[in-house]
Order: C-alpha cells, then structure tokens, then sequence
C-alpha cells in the first residue's frame, strides 16, 4: 500500500514570506522586531533568513556594522553568501577613524571562512577581500590571493582581476601590475585603465600615466580627474589645466572631483580667468559648492590676487564648520597683507564654535608676519602652545622666525630655532638668513648660511644670499669665493621668472627674455616706461644689482627684470585702466617694488604682483604692503 505523503502549505511564518517585510524596512528599530520574531519562532536558524537579515543590516542605509558583526557570530553554519556580505561591508567601510581597523577585520573573517571550510570563497568574494588588501596595502597576503585565485580559476573574471591589479598598484609593486594589466586586460574595462593609471599617478611616474591615458579607447571622467590632480599634485600645473582643455573638447563633463582637482593648479599660476570660469560652472551645473570645493575656490582667488572675491565665496558657504574653510581665508587674508581681517576672522571662528587647526595658526601667525605685528604674533603662538596645548609644527616655528627676523629681533629668533625640539629645516634657515640680509647682519648671516651650506650642499639658496651679502657690503673678494665654489659643485641660481594671464593664454617671462612673439613691441614699452618713469624723478636703485659692473651696466639689468617684461606686454595687450595680474617665482626686488608704484600711477593701472611669499596691490603710486615686505 502506497503511503501518500501530504506536503504542508508554506506557513505565513515562514522565512521567505518575510522577506519582503525586511526589504520594505525603513529603520534598524522595525528590522529588529522581525529579528525578535525569528529568533522567538525559532526560523533564525533558516540561513536565507539569517542572509536577508545581514544584508539589510550591513548595506542598507541604515549600516549597523557592530550589530552585524554580533549577528553573524550567532549564525550557526552561514553560507557563502553570508560570509561575502559581512567581508564587503567591512572591506567597503568609508570611516576614516576605523577603515584600518574593519579591512583588517575583513581579512581575519575571509580566514575564518576558510578555516571553517563549510563554504568555498566564490568570485563576488575575492574582491571585497583584495579591497581590504589594497586599502591596507598588504602585498604578501596579496599574492597569496593572487595564487589562490589562480588555483580556482577565477582569474579570469573581470572584477577579481580588477581588484588584484588594484592590490599591486596600492602596494606600489607597479611592475608586477604591469604585467597582470597586459596579461589580462580587457578593452572596456575602464575602471582596470584608471586603476594603473592612478598607481603611475601615486608613483610620481607621469610620463607612464600619460602614455597609458593616451592609449586607453575610452575615458571616464573618473580618468580626466586622475589625470588632471595627478599633474597639479606633482607640480605639472600648466600640463594639469591643458588636460583639463582637453576634457572639455570631448563628450566627458567636468564634475565636482574635477573642479576640485584643477584648481590647486589654476591657483599656482594665477590664472584669474579661468578660475572664474570653474567657479561659473559650478554654478550653472548646481554643484554645489560645499565646504572643500569653497575652500578649494576660497584658495584660488587668494592666490589668484582677488581677496574680495575669495571673502565672497566664504560668505556665502553655508556651512562653516570645517576648519579647512577657516584656514583657506584666513591665509588668503595673510597672503595680502590683511592682517587685521585675518585676526578678525580667526576671532569669529573661534566665536562660531570651529575650534582652530594647526594649519588655521600657521595662517594668523603669517598674516602677523607680513604686517609686523610682532606683540599680536607672540601672543598668538603663546596661547597656541600654552593654553591650547597645540605641540608646534616646524611651519609654526617658521611663521615665528620670520615673523620675529622680519621685525629685526634676529637674537630672539635665533634663540627660538636653538630651542626647537626638532632639527630646523631650510625654510625656517633661510627666513633668518634673509633677515640677517635686510637688516645688515653679516656675521650672523654668514654662520647661517654656512649651516645651510653644510645641510644642503646643493641648494643655490645659501650661496645667493651670502653671495649677496658680501656684494652688499662691497666685499667682491666674498663674492668670487662663493660664486666658484657654486661653479665647482655646478649650483645655478634659479632665474627669475614671471607670467601673466590674458584671455586665458598663460604668458611666461623670463629676466632679459626676448623670445615672445612680440618682443620688439616690448621692448619699445619697457623703453617707454623708463622714459616716463625718469620723468617723473624715478632712479634706478643699482644697490639690487649685485655684481662687480659698471654703472650703465647695472641700470640695464634692473632694466630687464621679468616682471617688468611681463607688465610691459600687459601694457600693450590690454585696454587702458585695465587692471594686470602677475605672478613671479622669485621675491619681489626693491628697484621693482618701487618703479612698479609709479608705473600704476603713470599709467593709471591696478598692478597685482603675487612673488615667492605675498601679494603687492600696487595701486596710484602706493602698495599694499606698505613698504614692509
């Protein structure tokens, strides 16, 4: 006689009725309640309902990993899919404070797996597991991946391959990345081209990062973006902003990350037009100009020599909670001499509860350098120290050096580098070998500089500056000395060089440079110029020429400086009373500084100068600076 078995109707309790209760979840509060259910029902042990249940916990909006972590722990035998799940939310976990911590943890899990041995690793669990390789850059524990996804036959698959590559470019074994790339790369995969070219970008190797940019058969904005802050972050401004040109010839529009990454670059030369353009597309596209992207537009018209636009921009940042946002005026504020609404906006901040950075000091302890506001300074860097307890970074001690050596206190500033607790670097030697320059301290200026000489054989800094010294004082037998010993050990003074922007073209000048398309038009300015300026009782101050010439000779050389080239070409570029931005590698000399006052007053031009520490308004015959510089 045949039994006949009758197969009961699934129960309203059961697991996989659940289910759709746990994906209409808002809140962790409601999930645990069903938790509570199954746990009362005994279906918790159901390993598609324990599954579901940590899914919701850790890839929901609602990521509870703590409670994730505990609820894994009481599943008895959870399967594969369990396993991957708490792996990738630890290995995907964006919390700065802990993402050490959890990708280590998800390492430690995937060897819990395998001790376990119940389930076999599959292809969506090696990437979660070579992401927290990468991000801690472990290369051993690595290629012990790479072997084992070799031996199951999972190389093959698009995203694993993609995450080894990842593990050899974040440990910096681009070599081995290399070979992995060509090996088994696939044409479209755009995020595996951007993952190499990022890991040339990190090794400083732009020329291989550019190569390989420019064979890729499709670009993602992801590798505009690499790219473009891969040359501002290296230096490579001018190449940073021709890519960002380029960018804009193709189908691939700039982004937040884009506009983020270019401005550092658009900062450094001071390429006002175009950092106004960014910032009007921004605003045009609706994105939205939080606290970094502020910041970073903050930074750029500083530099860019536009101080009240940047206060602008700060103002209308609704958030100000980030100090960064802070700092970025307030060094901005420095930079040109703003002393006074530096301090003021340091006191705001404190008084909007933002507790000041190391970096927010090193902005007001400049900005009481380029004033002299010496009593303000120490009173500053004291409360720093003393009452906030902030432990100062060498830039601290370099505000403080400069600021002090700046005023003429040249035993106090030497005393507090005596004092530091940390080496002294060539910054912070050289602001005080300056200061022995300015002030006419030739045997402390040639102690330092022989230090520095010592540190740093082959910095043409210290020999410059002692070499100027002795030339100061007449003493060309100092001078001869100095200069064969750079012959000897082939130091070259860096040249001056100066720019300006115009119709968003950058134009570079160099000291005597008569290689632009239109030198003879600006020469024929710079002779006018000197006409007018003689005209008016202006004299060349020769003292800044430091060499063993004649007269005639050193008037010529002052004659030739770039930044005089670069204002005669904005001369005969622009429209008159327009005003000229340039930007200059080198300080400011004194012959410059004064003829560039009556330059803007002959000419009635607003003159902008941004040199190797501030920015001048020159302005009607005066500076912003008041001559204290």
């Amino acid at each position: 006689m045949n039994t006949i078995i009758h197969k009961p109707s699934p129960s309203p309790n059961h697991p996989s009725s659940l289910f759709p209760q746990i994906s209409r979840c808002k809140t962790t509060r409601h999930l645990k309640q069903i938790h509570a259910h199954f746990i009362k029902t005994g279906q918790i042990h159901h390993p598609l309902a324990a599954a579901e249940l940590l899914k919701f916990l850790t890839l929901s909006t609602q990521r509870e990993i703590k409670y994730a972590r505990k609820f894994f722990s009481q599943i008895h035998h959870p399967n594969c899919f369990s396993w991957n799940t708490i792996i990738r939310a630890l290995a995907d976990s964006d919390d700065d404070d802990l993402f050490h911590v959890n990708s280590l943890e998800a390492l430690l899990y995937f060897s819990h797996m395998l001790t376990d041995g119940l389930v076999e690793p599959n292809k969506f669990t090696f990437p979660c597991v070579l992401k927290a390789c990468a991000k801690l850059a472990r290369i051993e524990e690595g290629k012990q991946l790479h072997g084992f996804v070799v031996k199951l036959g999972l190389v093959s698959d698009e995203f694993v391959r993609s995450n080894l590559v990842r593990v050899y470019v974040m440990c910096g074994a681009m070599k081995d990345a290399h070979v992995l790339f060509y090996q088994t790369r696939l044409e479209g995969n755009v995020v595996l081209w951007n993952v190499m070219i990022d890991g040339y970008v990190r090794m400083g190797d732009l020329r291989a990062s550019r190569e390989l940019f420019d064979s890729m058969p499709n670009k993602s904005v992801v590798s505009w973006n690499v790219m473009i802050s891969g040359c501002a972050q290296n230096g490579h401004f001018k190449e940073a902003i021709e890519m960002f040109h380029d960018m804009q010839l193709g189908d691939v529009h700039p982004n937040y990350v884009t506009l983020v990454s270019v401005l550092p670059a658009v900062s450094r030369l001071g390429a006002i037009e175009l950092g106004k353009w960014v910032h009007l597309f921004a605003e045009k596209n609706e994105i939205e100009i939080d606290d970094v992207l502020g910041s970073a537009l903050i930074d750029m018209y500083s530099k860019c020599g536009s101080i009240d636009k940047a206060v602008q921009v700060f103002e209308g940042i609704r958030n100000k909670k980030n100090p960064i946002t802070w700092s970025a005026i307030i060094g901005g504020l420095a930079m040109h001499g703003r002393a006074r609404d530096a301090l003021d906006h340091f006191w705001r901040m404190q008084q909007a509860g933002v507790t000041p950075s190391d970096v927010v000091y090193i902005g007001v302890l400049s900005a009481c350098s380029h004033a002299g506001l010496v009593e303000e300074g120490r009173s500053i860097y004291y409360h720093m120290v003393n009452i906030v307890g902030l432990l100062p970074r060498i830039e601290h001690y370099g505000c403080m050096v400069d600021l002090l050596g700046r005023a003429g206190c040249l035993e106090e500033a030497e005393q507090l580098i005596l004092n530091m607790p940390v080496k002294p670097d060539d910054v912070i030697l050289k602001a005080l070998l300056g200061a022995c320059k300015m002030h006419g301290n030739i045997e402390m200026g040639e102690r330092i500089a022989k230090i520095l000489m010592g540190w740093y054989p082959h910095d043409s800094g210290s020999y410059v500056a002692l070499s100027n010294m002795f030339a100061s004082e007449g003493n060309w037998e100092g001078v001869v000395k100095v200069r064969l010993k750079m012959k000897e050990l082939d130091i070259r003074k860096d040249p001056g060089c100066s720019w300006i922007e115009l119709d968003g073209v950058i134009h570079e000048f160099l000291v005597e440079d008569d290689s632009h398309p239109r030198a003879e038009g600006i020469h024929s300015m710079l002779e006018e110029m000197s006409d007018r300026l003689r005209s008016v009782g202006y004299r060349p101050n020769t003292t800044q020429v430091l060499l063993n010439m004649d007269e005639k000779e050193k008037q010529s050389a002052l004659h030739y400086h770039s930044e005089k080239i670069a204002i005669a070409f904005g001369l005969i570029s622009t429209r008159p009373q327009t005003p000229l931005q340039i930007v200059k590698n080198l300080r400011v000399c004194e012959d410059c500084h004064s003829s560039i006052k009556l330059v803007s007053k002959i000419y009635n031009r607003k003159i902008i100068v941004r040199d190797r520490k501030r920015f001048h308004h020159f302005e009607n015959g005066s500076c912003s600076c008041m001559d204290y510089w």
